[in-house]
Order: C-alpha cells, then structure tokens, then sequence
C-alpha cells in the first residue's frame, strides 16, 4: 500500500525550486474586473506573490499581495476601480518571492485586452 502525503501534482519542492508554472488572465463580460489563475510549483515553504495589473502608460492599475499562501494553484478576482471606461492593453506581473521582492525569485508577465463596448449592440 503506498500513501500519499502530497496531491497528485507531484512532490514538494524546495524554496530554491519554486517557480510560477502558469499564469492566466481572462477579463469578466462587464469588463472592470479580470479573473486571474496562477499556479506555482508545489512547495515545502509557503512563498509570497504580488499581482500588479498596469495600463498601457505603465501605470499601476490595482495590486494584489498574497502572503505565505498554503495553495500552489490559485484563482482571484482583481478589479479596475477609479475609470470611467476600462478598455485598453492591460499586462498583469506576477512576482514569487521569499524574504524580498528584489529581485523577485520568478516573475511571470501575461498582456491582456478589455475590448471597447460595441454601442450598437448595447
């Protein structure tokens, strides 16, 4: 009999091997919020990660800090507040990190577009 002290996706890694596998971006129809799915490399230490959605203009468009998370494959919701219209090329960064951000110890960067409404359709 053997047991399995670990989910199918395969055995705890070491701090130094955890990276960010995937990272998914798919904006919501109402279009001022963005559904992110990340998943990393299962860990023995529990890692840190930061979400920075930017505009186009590099601009900080909101951010999201998970600390210490205790899940390798995770799934959140990030909203675009403070615009009147949210249309326009977005990149979302995803930083994994342990005792500091700089640098971070994987990054993962996904560009993503909030199209215009079609008026007509409306």
């Amino acid at each position: 009999m053997d047991i399995q002290f670990y989910d199918g996706d395969g055995a705890p890694a070491s701090r130094d091997q955890v990276r960010i596998e995937q990272l998914e971006v798919q904006p919501y129809p109402d279009r001022f919020r963005v559904h992110i799915h990340v998943r990393v490399t299962p860990f023995l230490e529990r890692p840190n990660l930061l979400l920075s959605l930017h505009d186009e203009n590099d601009n900080v468009v909101t951010e999201l800090s998970i600390i210490e998370t205790m899940h390798h494959d995770m799934e959140f919701t990030m909203h675009i507040r403070n615009r009147p219209e949210p249309a326009g090329v977005y990149t979302l960064t995803a930083d994994l990190f342990y005792d500091t951000r700089q640098p971070p110890q994987d990054r993962a960067v996904e560009g993503f577009i909030i199209p215009n409404v079609d008026k007509t359709d409306a």
